[in-house]
Protein backbone atom coordinates (compact mmCIF):
# COMPACT_ATOMS: atom_id res chain seq x y z
CA UNK A 1 0.00 0.00 0.00
CA UNK A 2 2.50 2.79 -1.34
CA UNK A 3 -0.01 5.46 -1.30
CA UNK A 4 -1.45 5.64 1.79
CA UNK A 5 -2.43 8.52 3.75
CA UNK A 6 -0.08 7.78 6.93
CA UNK A 7 2.41 4.90 8.07
CA UNK A 8 2.64 3.87 11.66
CA UNK A 9 5.43 1.82 12.94
CA UNK A 10 4.16 -1.01 15.21
CA UNK A 11 4.46 -4.11 17.13
CA UNK A 12 1.90 -7.05 15.96
CA UNK A 13 1.97 -10.32 17.60
CA UNK A 14 3.36 -13.12 14.99
CA UNK A 15 0.81 -14.13 12.31
CA UNK A 16 -2.07 -17.01 13.48
CA UNK A 17 -0.62 -16.89 16.84
CA UNK A 18 -3.07 -16.92 19.77
CA UNK A 19 -2.63 -13.27 20.85
CA UNK A 20 -3.40 -12.07 17.46
CA UNK A 21 -6.36 -14.11 16.62
CA UNK A 22 -7.25 -12.76 20.48
CA UNK A 23 -6.71 -9.25 19.46
CA UNK A 24 -8.00 -9.28 16.16
CA UNK A 25 -11.40 -10.80 17.07
CA UNK A 26 -11.49 -8.49 20.02
CA UNK A 27 -11.53 -5.75 18.12
CA UNK A 28 -13.52 -7.08 15.03
CA UNK A 29 -10.82 -6.39 12.44
CA UNK A 30 -7.36 -8.07 11.21
CA UNK A 31 -5.23 -5.94 9.52
CA UNK A 32 -3.38 -8.93 8.10
CA UNK A 33 -6.21 -9.74 5.86
CA UNK A 34 -7.86 -6.43 5.78
CA UNK A 35 -11.58 -7.48 6.65
CA UNK A 36 -13.69 -7.72 9.61
CA UNK A 37 -14.01 -10.65 12.14
CA UNK A 38 -16.60 -11.70 14.82
CA UNK A 39 -16.30 -11.31 18.72
CA UNK A 40 -15.60 -14.04 20.94
CA UNK A 41 -18.13 -14.06 23.67
CA UNK A 42 -17.27 -12.77 26.55
CA UNK A 43 -20.41 -12.65 29.45
CA UNK A 44 -21.70 -10.44 30.25
CA UNK A 45 -20.81 -8.20 27.88
CA UNK A 46 -23.47 -8.61 24.38
CA UNK A 47 -22.22 -8.46 20.93
CA UNK A 48 -23.20 -4.55 20.68
CA UNK A 49 -20.88 -3.81 24.06
CA UNK A 50 -17.90 -4.71 22.12
CA UNK A 51 -18.51 -3.38 18.97
CA UNK A 52 -18.98 -0.26 21.07
CA UNK A 53 -16.27 -0.38 23.60
CA UNK A 54 -13.81 -1.65 20.80
CA UNK A 55 -14.70 0.77 17.82
CA UNK A 56 -11.69 3.39 18.16
CA UNK A 57 -8.86 1.06 18.47
CA UNK A 58 -10.48 -1.10 16.08
CA UNK A 59 -9.37 1.05 12.94
CA UNK A 60 -5.83 1.19 13.84
CA UNK A 61 -5.98 -2.64 14.18
CA UNK A 62 -4.38 -4.72 17.54
CA UNK A 63 -0.16 -3.71 17.73
CA UNK A 64 1.42 -1.27 20.30
CA UNK A 65 3.13 1.54 19.11
CA UNK A 66 6.83 2.52 18.56
CA UNK A 67 6.56 4.91 15.90
CA UNK A 68 3.05 6.68 15.96
CA UNK A 69 1.14 7.39 12.47
CA UNK A 70 2.29 10.27 10.25
CA UNK A 71 2.63 11.69 6.83
CA UNK A 72 5.76 11.29 4.36
CA UNK A 73 7.34 14.25 4.48
CA UNK A 74 7.71 15.76 0.36
CA UNK A 75 9.51 13.73 -1.59
CA UNK A 76 9.40 10.98 0.50
CA UNK A 77 7.98 7.38 -0.55
CA UNK A 78 7.16 4.14 1.25
CA UNK A 79 10.18 2.26 -0.46
CA UNK A 80 12.37 4.99 1.44
CA UNK A 81 10.49 4.32 4.36
CA UNK A 82 10.94 0.82 4.64
CA UNK A 83 14.48 0.80 3.35
CA UNK A 84 15.15 3.23 6.59
CA UNK A 85 13.02 0.80 8.74
CA UNK A 86 15.06 -2.17 7.72
CA UNK A 87 18.41 -0.37 8.57
CA UNK A 88 17.23 0.33 11.91
CA UNK A 89 16.10 -3.35 12.24
CA UNK A 90 19.45 -5.19 11.06
CA UNK A 91 21.18 -3.27 14.36
CA UNK A 92 18.33 -3.92 16.69
CA UNK A 93 17.95 -6.97 19.05
CA UNK A 94 14.56 -8.74 20.00
CA UNK A 95 13.16 -7.69 22.76
CA UNK A 96 12.18 -10.03 25.29
CA UNK A 97 9.26 -9.72 27.47
CA UNK A 98 8.35 -12.10 30.38
CA UNK A 99 4.61 -11.64 29.83
CA UNK A 100 1.61 -8.77 30.11
CA UNK A 101 -0.73 -7.55 32.32
CA UNK A 102 -4.65 -6.18 31.88
CA UNK A 103 -4.36 -2.83 32.57
CA UNK A 104 -6.63 0.33 33.31
CA UNK A 105 -4.41 3.14 31.62
CA UNK A 106 -6.58 6.28 32.63
CA UNK A 107 -9.92 5.23 30.97
CA UNK A 108 -8.75 3.27 28.59
CA UNK A 109 -8.31 -1.01 28.75
CA UNK A 110 -5.31 -2.08 27.62
CA UNK A 111 -2.35 -4.85 28.06
CA UNK A 112 0.92 -3.87 29.10
CA UNK A 113 4.14 -5.51 29.63
CA UNK A 114 5.18 -7.20 33.02
CA UNK A 115 8.86 -6.59 34.24
CA UNK A 116 11.50 -3.98 32.52
CA UNK A 117 10.48 -2.23 29.66
CA UNK A 118 13.56 -0.52 28.74
CA UNK A 119 14.78 -2.01 26.27
CA UNK A 120 11.98 -2.15 24.22
CA UNK A 121 11.80 1.37 25.08
CA UNK A 122 15.27 2.24 23.38
CA UNK A 123 13.73 0.42 20.31
CA UNK A 124 10.84 3.22 19.84
CA UNK A 125 12.99 5.79 20.56
CA UNK A 126 15.23 4.62 18.48
CA UNK A 127 12.64 4.65 15.71
CA UNK A 128 10.88 7.95 17.03
CA UNK A 129 14.18 9.64 16.43
CA UNK A 130 15.97 8.22 13.44
CA UNK A 131 12.94 7.89 10.86
CA UNK A 132 11.50 11.83 12.12
CA UNK A 133 13.42 13.21 8.34
CA UNK A 134 11.15 10.96 6.58
CA UNK A 135 8.07 12.69 8.54
CA UNK A 136 5.89 15.57 7.51
CA UNK A 137 5.36 17.95 10.53
CA UNK A 138 1.92 18.26 12.00
CA UNK A 139 -0.64 20.20 10.37
CA UNK A 140 -3.05 22.93 12.66
CA UNK A 141 -5.37 20.49 12.54
CA UNK A 142 -3.43 17.14 13.30
CA UNK A 143 -2.26 19.44 16.90
CA UNK A 144 -5.91 20.34 17.63
CA UNK A 145 -6.64 16.62 17.33
CA UNK A 146 -3.59 15.62 19.72
CA UNK A 147 -4.26 18.24 22.23
CA UNK A 148 -8.09 17.41 22.48
CA UNK A 149 -6.36 14.89 25.12
CA UNK A 150 -5.12 17.29 28.39
CA UNK A 151 -0.99 17.42 28.11
CA UNK A 152 1.52 18.13 30.26
CA UNK A 153 4.03 21.00 29.01
CA UNK A 154 6.61 18.19 28.06
CA UNK A 155 4.49 15.98 26.35
CA UNK A 156 3.12 18.88 24.19
CA UNK A 157 6.70 19.92 23.61
CA UNK A 158 7.21 15.64 22.50
CA UNK A 159 4.34 16.76 20.02
CA UNK A 160 5.59 19.50 18.23
CA UNK A 161 9.02 17.64 18.36
CA UNK A 162 8.27 14.30 17.24
CA UNK A 163 5.03 14.08 15.86
CA UNK A 164 4.05 12.54 18.88
CA UNK A 165 3.00 13.61 22.74
CA UNK A 166 3.85 9.84 24.37
CA UNK A 167 7.18 9.47 22.66
CA UNK A 168 11.01 8.99 24.75
CA UNK A 169 10.65 9.01 28.32
CA UNK A 170 6.96 9.40 28.20
CA UNK A 171 6.32 6.02 26.19
CA UNK A 172 4.56 3.27 27.81
CA UNK A 173 3.71 0.25 25.63
CA UNK A 174 0.47 -0.78 25.72
CA UNK A 175 -1.93 -2.98 23.71
CA UNK A 176 -5.03 -1.15 23.68
CA UNK A 177 -8.44 -2.85 23.95
CA UNK A 178 -11.18 -0.28 24.20
CA UNK A 179 -11.91 3.32 24.01
CA UNK A 180 -12.55 5.28 27.04
CA UNK A 181 -14.74 4.55 29.27
CA UNK A 182 -16.30 5.43 32.47
CA UNK A 183 -15.20 4.00 35.43
CA UNK A 184 -17.96 1.75 35.93
CA UNK A 185 -18.05 0.42 32.66
CA UNK A 186 -14.26 0.28 32.75
CA UNK A 187 -14.53 -2.43 35.43
CA UNK A 188 -17.27 -4.54 33.84
CA UNK A 189 -14.74 -4.49 30.84
CA UNK A 190 -11.68 -5.39 32.68
CA UNK A 191 -13.97 -8.32 34.51
CA UNK A 192 -14.83 -9.72 31.00
CA UNK A 193 -11.80 -9.44 29.51
CA UNK A 194 -10.27 -11.24 32.48
CA UNK A 195 -10.74 -15.05 30.98
CA UNK A 196 -10.17 -14.69 27.45
CA UNK A 197 -6.73 -12.60 28.07
CA UNK A 198 -5.43 -15.42 31.06
CA UNK A 199 -2.80 -17.14 28.99
CA UNK A 200 -1.12 -14.42 27.75
CA UNK A 201 -0.76 -13.37 31.16
CA UNK A 202 2.07 -15.75 32.08
CA UNK A 203 3.46 -16.40 28.45
CA UNK A 204 6.45 -14.36 27.18
CA UNK A 205 6.22 -12.21 24.44
CA UNK A 206 8.98 -11.40 21.99
CA UNK A 207 9.08 -8.26 19.86
CA UNK A 208 10.99 -9.91 17.01
CA UNK A 209 9.96 -7.59 14.56
CA UNK A 210 8.47 -4.32 13.78
CA UNK A 211 5.61 -4.02 11.20
CA UNK A 212 4.33 -1.28 8.85
CA UNK A 213 0.64 -0.43 9.23
CA UNK A 214 -0.77 1.96 6.32
CA UNK A 215 -3.65 3.97 6.85
CA UNK A 216 -5.46 4.36 3.76
CA UNK A 217 -7.39 7.63 4.76
CA UNK A 218 -11.09 8.06 5.07
CA UNK A 219 -11.51 6.53 8.28
CA UNK A 220 -10.67 3.41 7.18
CA UNK A 221 -9.04 0.73 9.41
CA UNK A 222 -5.21 0.58 8.81
CA UNK A 223 -3.66 -2.46 7.07
CA UNK A 224 -0.19 -4.42 7.82
CA UNK A 225 1.74 -4.39 4.97
CA UNK A 226 5.15 -5.70 6.09
CA UNK A 227 6.83 -7.37 8.61
CA UNK A 228 10.85 -6.33 9.37
CA UNK A 229 12.69 -8.70 11.32
CA UNK A 230 14.96 -7.34 14.47
CA UNK A 231 18.09 -8.98 13.53
CA UNK A 232 20.75 -7.22 15.49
Amino acid sequence: MQDAHRYAVYYAPPRGSPLARFGAGWLGWDPVVGRAVAHPPAPPLTGADIERVTRTPRRYGFHGTLKAPFRLAEGVGYDDLHRAVAGLAAASAPVALPGLRLTRLGRFVALTPAGDQAALARLAERLVIDLDDLRAPLDDAELARRRRSPLTPRQDMLLRQWGYPYALEEFRFHLTLTGALPAEEGERVTAALRPLVARFLKEPVVVGEVCLFADPGGGRCFRLVDRVPLAG
